[in-house]
């Protein structure tokens, strides 16, 4: 009775984690280049129950006989991030820059725009929401230096620069081409937060095919009226282990006071 109560237990955790997953999507639906977050429920390895029992004589030593497995609950492995393209909006700003994927040699595979955080080391994002500094560096909104294929970071002189589909930067007659990094597969890469993926990403291989739209932005991958109907669900599992977790709990109690009473 008491494996009851750790797998019942174990469901409503797992709820919990996914709900806080979800909510998490949801509070991110109008962020730009957001990637929704999708958890991942285990279960737990199962336990081969066995029947113990001794053999007829001569022969004396025990045997075991399988009369089945026992599910002992789930967890939420891990949250994976869905890398689907997202849909582009105007916005008329000429810092804004939206990836869009043409074509991917590879499933798994994303393109990102490279960045430096604040402790000089490289980052990917797929929020395009720039601006400039003070110095005329393109920088993302927390001030982190937006970088060139060559690692350096990108210089536009001020807010009067074009963008090409090809992602090279026009401005005060220069061509600076954009760092826009690529990986075989995105799922290695790890969230940071504001945006931010760390991981391993390198050049554009053949067959990679993207443009990149100045005045537009990509908004969130996330589908929101299927988040909603998700944390219903999670909400509503979660509700269910609880009772059992509570019809346990009676079942303990009368095993304590009537059962075992003596008389």
């Amino acid at each position: 009775m008491l494996r009851g109560f750790y797998t019942a237990t174990s469901g409503m955790i797992a709820q919990q984690r996914r709900q806080e997953a979800l909510s998490n999507n949801i509070a991110n639906a109008n962020t730009p280049g957001y990637k929704a977050d999708q958890p991942v429920v285990r279960a737990f390895p199962e336990m081969l129950m066995y029947r113990m029992g001794k053999q007829h004589v001569p022969i004396e030593r025990p045997v075991q006989d399988p009369i089945g497995s026992l599910h002992t609950g789930v967890y939420v492995q891990e949250n994976v991030p869905n890398y689907g393209q997202g849909d582009v909006r105007d916005t008329g700003n000429s810092t804004d820059l939206a990836l869009r994927n043409e074509s991917l040699p590879d499933e798994t595979g994303s393109l990102f725009f490279t960045v430096q955080n604040a402790d000089g080391e490289r980052r990917y994002t797929r929020n395009g929401n720039f601006t400039v500094d003070g110095n005329g560096f393109l920088t993302t909104q927390q001030g982190y230096y937006v970088l060139d294929e060559a690692g350096a970071p990108v210089q536009t002189g001020g807010m009067d620069f074009d963008v090409t589909e090809q992602g090279v930067v026009q401005a005060d007659g220069q061509a600076t081409p954009l760092g826009i990094a690529y990986t075989d597969n995105a799922n290695t890469l790890t969230k940071e937060g504001s945006g931010l993926f760390r991981g391993e990403a390198g050049g554009i291989p053949a067959g990679a095919g993207y443009t990149v739209r100045q005045g537009a932005l990509e908004r969130s991958n996330l589908d929101a009226t299927q988040a909603m109907t998700q944390m219903m669900e999670s909400y509503r599992t979660f509700e269910t282990n609880q009772r059992v977790l509570k019809a346990y709990d009676k079942s303990m109690g009368k095993a304590v006071s009537e059962i075992a009473r003596l008389r």
